[in-house]
């Protein structure tokens, strides 16, 4: 029973204090887990229980997310090479040497720059609507390209929006068959945690600081073709924000993808923690 128990813990990489639970035997292949926005290592909490049965499971939280550190965004650059080396720290500091990584949302363009400045590192890609690619834009990121285009100071307000609860909710149900299947505590911890005092302005910097994903999409993809490491793509087909063309396109790059659907939305694990988590172990098999 001792390698399903999860362990709540915390190390310093990059100076901060970074929140992760871990699972799993400790001589066991690693799966390293990294959320998206606006959630945090909780969104693993049905998945890894199933996958630490065979697996070294590690969820640490980013910052600015979850438990971690959230220093105010005019003392830390909230961007996403920042937080992809903050991420470099935490895998130097468990001294990780090989790992599959499971990325999600914001968790694809943090965890594709691991990739590819640690290609040895990588045994295996899990890509759970973790986008690399523009036909996976859906017309959702409309406003928050627009900021891109225009840094303005009314192009920023008008996403203060964009993280209040109407939108955490509707990121957890758009899509979702049966809602009655979304936990509340998902989205209402998620809000605990972008209501906090200056929070939102980290939020805004990150939405801006997406314009630098979009991009490194031809590096990100030029590291597929390169290194093709055995990727799965697992989709919640109706994802209001990523689209099931963007999960299709990592077959353009890498004859090693394979691309499974699920009739969910954005956070397919809240719905099909079990279908998904069988699709990784048969993958994580094959490795």
């Amino acid at each position: 029973m001792e390698t399903t128990t999860i362990h709540y813990r915390n190390i310093k990489a990059n100076g901060l204090n970074i929140f992760y639970r871990e699972a799993g035997p400790k001589d066991a292949p690693v799966i390293l887990l990294l959320h998206g926005y606006p959630t945090s290592s909780h969104m693993f909490r049905n998945l890894i229980p199933i996958l630490s049965e065979k697996y070294h499971v590690i969820a640490p939280d980013l910052p600015g997310f979850g438990y971690s550190d959230a220093p105010d965004h005019t003392q830390f650059e909230y961007t996403f090479d920042n937080l992809a080396h903050t991420m470099q720290a935490f895998i130097d500091e468990l001294s990780l040497k090989h790992f599959a990584l499971y990325v999600f949302d914001y968790g694809a363009p943090t965890g594709f720059r691991l990739a590819m400045a640690n290609p040895e590192k990588i045994t295996g890609i899990i890509s759970q609507n973790g986008n690399a690619y523009v036909e996976g834009l859906s017309k959702e990121w409309n406003p928050i390209q627009r900021y891109w285009e225009n840094d303005s100071k009314a192009n920023r307000d008008a996403l203060r929006d964009f993280v209040k609860m109407k939108v955490t909710w509707f990121q957890y149900h758009e899509g979702v068959a049966d809602p009655s299947l979304i936990a509340p505590e998902s989205y209402t911890l998620d809000q605990h945690f972008l209501d906090r005092p200056g929070n939102v302005e980290i939020q805004l910097d990150l939405m801006r600081d997406y314009r630098t994903n979009v991009a490194l999409y031809p590096k990100f993809q030029a590291y597929f073709r390169q290194y093709k490491p055995k990727l799965l793509a697992v989709w919640g087909n109706k994802d209001p924000f990523f689209l099931p063309a963007g999960a299709e396109a990592y077959k353009h790059d890498n004859p090693n993808a394979t691309v499974k659907f699920y009739n969910t939305g954005h956070f397919a694990l809240e719905t099909h923690a079990k279908e998904i988590s069988g699709d990784i172990l048969n993958f994580m098999a094959g490795l």
